[in-house]
């Protein structure tokens, strides 16, 4: 069974999804609504990190994460969680660390399809010439992201 619990975050409301005593989801949403099931330990450890993190004193999350994807996307997701706080990288970066260097579209692709926020940082993928590029909370938000990182 899947459960919900929502978090109200500097950036606006958070989804935080949860199976089995592992996070599933991280999305941003519009509303809070009612949460589902019985709160998952992982996912009130997830709020408290999240709080850290928001805080700027958690510079990496320690929680169970189980997102559903394909083969190639749950590659670039772990690869998305070797970039550190602070830093950012580039799709190409990602591609070619995956050992798909001409790949660099179907990782923004499955960067664009993370389905866990923050926790798995695709806010620190940026643009070849630096730009910043599409992102599922907005860019203002991902702006927010990354210069929090940067205190």
């Amino acid at each position: 069974m899947k459960n919900v619990l929502f978090y109200k975050s500097p950036v606006g409301i958070l989804k935080i999804e949860g199976e089995e005593n592992s996070i599933t989801g991280l999305f941003f949403v519009k509303n809070e609504f009612e949460n589902i099931g019985t709160p998952l330990d992982e996912m009130e450890k997830c709020k408290i990190q999240l709080d850290e993190y928001f805080s700027g004193k958690r510079k990496e999350f320690n929680l169970n994460l189980n997102p559903k994807g394909t083969a190639f996307q749950l590659k670039v997701w772990r690869a998305l969680q070797t970039v550190p706080y602070g830093e950012t990288k580039t799709y190409g970066y990602i591609a070619a660390a995956i050992n798909n260097p001409k790949a660099v579209r179907a990782v923004g692709g499955a960067n664009n399809r993370n389905p866990i926020s923050i926790i798995i940082p695709c806010h620190r993928i940026i643009g070849a010439n630096g730009s910043l590029t599409g992102y599922g909370g907005g860019l203002a938000v991902k702006e927010y992201l990354l210069n929090l990182e940067k205190q």
